[in-house]
């Protein structure tokens, strides 16, 4: 265990294949605000997809580490740095400062609520892949607070995703008050799914944020990885259909 409670997925920072040209990569923990000056610790994850030309997209880059960085440079150049959420950026400087050709892309109105500067090329829109082969189908769920760019790499029939599902493994969480936390939110394996405070923020968005729900399901996929927590490796389109039942409440 590290001395913020929350167990690791080992070995960090190291390319995991998925599929082929797909991998995933845990990373360590960071510390997100909280009530009263707390700190909640969040383990971390991005994904590396090889392009047919060769190229690399990175997705949800995490902290810089210079293994790491060997061997993305051992398997290509990374052409594309996505910013898929409202949150989900804060390395990405530190990524294009090491890869400057790189072409970033975020998530609409990240350029102005970053709270350090991006170098933003392209903003994210539904369907808009054809940077990529057309190899992803993309959607952007809008928020009040996060708004997310959700992501289908067909080949491997992936759904890559950051906050729209969290999915904690209580075994996992040393600490007695967090544990309940993330059940109480929702985010707990095997029940992942939106922890509630993010779930109330769509309020606005409902009926838009209900149709991409069902479009993304209709992806079929078979695997799903997020950014915090156990990913779904099988039964992909089940734990879809599972995490985003609260959506019809909302609709």
């Amino acid at each position: 265990m590290t001395n913020c409670s929350l167990e690791l997925y080992q070995p960090i920072n190291i390319l995991k294949p998925i599929d082929d040209n797909i991998w995933m990569v845990d990373g360590p923990i960071i510390h997100m605000d909280f009530v009263l000056g707390a700190k909640v610790p969040f383990s971390t994850r991005m994904m590396v997809v090889k392009m047919p030309d060769g190229g690399l997209w990175l997705h949800s880059p995490i902290a810089p580490d210079e293994e790491l960085f060997a061997q993305i440079d051992a398997l290509g150049e990374p052409t594309s740095i996505i910013a898929p959420n409202s949150i989900h950026y804060w390395y990405v400087p530190d990524w294009v400062e090491r890869y400057p050709n790189a072409k970033v892309y975020a998530v609409p109105g990240l350029g102005d609520t970053a709270k350090r500067p991006l170098p933003i090329d392209e903003t994210l829109s539904d369907g808009d892949t054809d940077d990529w082969y057309g190899i992803f189908d993309l959607l952007v769920f809008p928020g009040s607070v996060v708004t997310e760019a959700v992501f289908h790499h067909r080949p491997s029939k992936t759904v890559i995703l950051c906050d729209l599902i969290e999915n904690f493994e209580p075994r996992r969480v040393q600490s007695w008050w967090l544990r309940q936390m993330l059940k109480l939110a929702g985010a707990a394996d095997p029940d992942g799914k939106a922890p509630i405070d993010l779930r109330m923020t769509f309020w606005k968005y409902r009926k838009i944020f209900a149709e991409k729900a069902k479009q993304m399901i209709a992806w079929n996929a078979d695997i799903v990885i997020m950014a915090h927590g156990r990913p779904y490796l099988e039964n992909g389109t089940k734990e879809l259909q599972r995490a985003f039942r609260w959506v019809k409440g909302i609709e």
